[in-house]
């Protein structure tokens, strides 16, 4: 499955008002991430997407991802469960620069698309033959 988010930027949203989107998925692992930057943005968004209280990306806590006129794109193992399968993204300016709109992408395929034959499988097969 691919998801798609955007999520509105605008002279109100700066660090202190930052703007949020819910992105709900299906459970399964996440295998792509991508960011799309409009080139109004001059590098003055600033993006992060947690799960729950987690900072997911970028994976050093406190810091952004940032862009201009760029697709920020990156493969990931991050599994869903079914009773957490939510993910937030928090978007804002540095400074009173003009509305923009990042559009996220997410791709998740089950656990068996992407690992088809994992290690405790093969044990069990094994213990049974």
């Amino acid at each position: 499955m691919f998801y798609s988010w955007p999520i509105v930027v605008g002279a109100l949203n700066l660090e202190t008002n930052k703007a949020k989107i819910d992105m709900p998925m299906s459970s399964g692992i996440i295998h792509q991430v991508d960011m799309m930057f409009p080139d109004t943005c001059d590098h003055d968004i600033r993006v992060q997407i947690y799960d729950a209280s987690f900072q997911l990306w970028p994976s050093n806590r406190g810091g952004t991802v940032r862009g201009d006129a760029a697709v920020i794109s990156f493969r990931d193992f991050y599994e869903l469960v079914p009773a957490s399968n939510v993910l937030t993204a928090y978007a804002w300016l540095t400074n009173a620069a003009k509305a923009s709109t990042i559009w996220i992408h997410i791709g998740v395929l089950p656990r068996a698309i992407l690992q088809p034959f994992s290690l405790a499988e093969l044990l069990r097969a094994v213990q049974r033959s």
